[in-house]
């Protein structure tokens, strides 16, 4: 990632431009200059930076418009192109994308505890098919006794119908003895559709039934039939800064499981972001609890993107 700014890029393009002899002479087409600019922003591949050159090049040159709006044009395609070229690659170890979180707490004093929680994630996204691993585990220890010991898993795959729907497919295992089970695995099939696809904003909901076996920390156990449903909304309110908010629940006869998470995040290199984010777990199972449970986690955390 470049280490300077676009407003400081912005002002040094506006100067060039506004100085380039040529340009008060050109009657038509784009002046070299400008051209030149704009040629090797482009070549560099970075979208905000070729939007930057382009703003100014169209204020400098206005008869050449259509000529740096057909370049910038030629750029997105070739871009699309290439992507679309990349995912129908047909090797399953090809075009992953994954990140990792990592955040803890450790306080001493009158109370003496300490957390983590850490996930990762990867994803592979084909011209169909979309595939994501996902592992999470929330640790949580004070005074000597573990108050949160959650491990959870879960792989997803997504085949698209359409430009904004898809059909999905869930399987996921649970643990998490505060709550009174040793496992819990989870299958779920259904059908999803993106009421929002924009390049800054996107909302995304599913659902279908599900199927849920638990293993308690009494050694019984038990299956049961449900319903499953989940959002997805995300809004890039800047080039850095994003706002997700992503929530799923499972529905059984007298069970109830209910997850969300609200996070902001913001870049801070090509690699890294931090992240605020807000996790609610609400449970309400007879057999798990004498009285529904809700668990909060607030916390400050770094994400690795690889």
């Amino acid at each position: 990632m470049h280490s300077y700014s676009l407003s400081a890029l912005a002002l040094p393009v506006a100067l060039c431009i506004a100085n380039t002899p040529a340009l008060a002479q050109s009657e038509a087409g784009l002046p070299g200059p400008v051209r030149t600019m704009l040629e090797a922003a482009i070549a560099g591949k970075n979208d905000a930076e070729i939007a930057v050159i382009a703003k100014y090049a169209r204020n400098a040159a206005p008869e050449a418009q259509a000529e740096i709006d057909a370049m910038v044009q030629q750029h997105t395609e070739a871009k699309a192109a290439a992507i679309e070229d990349k995912r129908s690659n047909p090797n399953i170890f090809a075009l992953w994308k994954g990140k990792v979180e990592l955040g803890g707490f450790r306080s001493t004093g009158s109370s003496n505890e300490v957390g983590i929680a850490a996930s990762a994630t990867a994803k592979r996204r084909g011209l169909k098919w979309t595939h994501e691993l996902h592992a999470a585990v929330d640790y949580r220890r004070a005074n000597g006794t573990t108050s949160k010991d959650r491990i959870l898993a879960s792989y997803t795959s997504r085949y698209d119908l359409s430009p904004r729907s898809f059909l999905y497919g869930l399987a996921q295992y649970e643990r998490d003895t505060s709550l009174g089970f040793d496992s819990r695995y989870t299958g779920s099939a259904g059908i999803g559709h993106r009421l929002i696809d924009t390049e800054k904003m996107t909302l995304t909901l599913d659902a279908g039934p599900s199927l849920r076996r638990v293993y308690y920390i009494d050694d019984s156990s038990k299956t049961k039939w449900g319903a499953r449903s989940s959002a997805d909304f995300e809004w890039a309110i800047s080039p850095t800064l994003t706002f997700r908010q992503s929530a799923s629940a499972y529905a059984e006869q007298d069970i109830l499981t209910l997850s969300s998470l609200t996070a902001l995040e913001t870049k801070l290199i090509s690699v890294l972001t931090a992240r605020l984010s807000y996790d609610v777990l609400y449970e309400k199972d007879d057999r798990l609890l004498e009285d529904s449970k809700l668990d909060t986690l607030s916390k400050v955390s770094l994400i690795y993107e690889f």
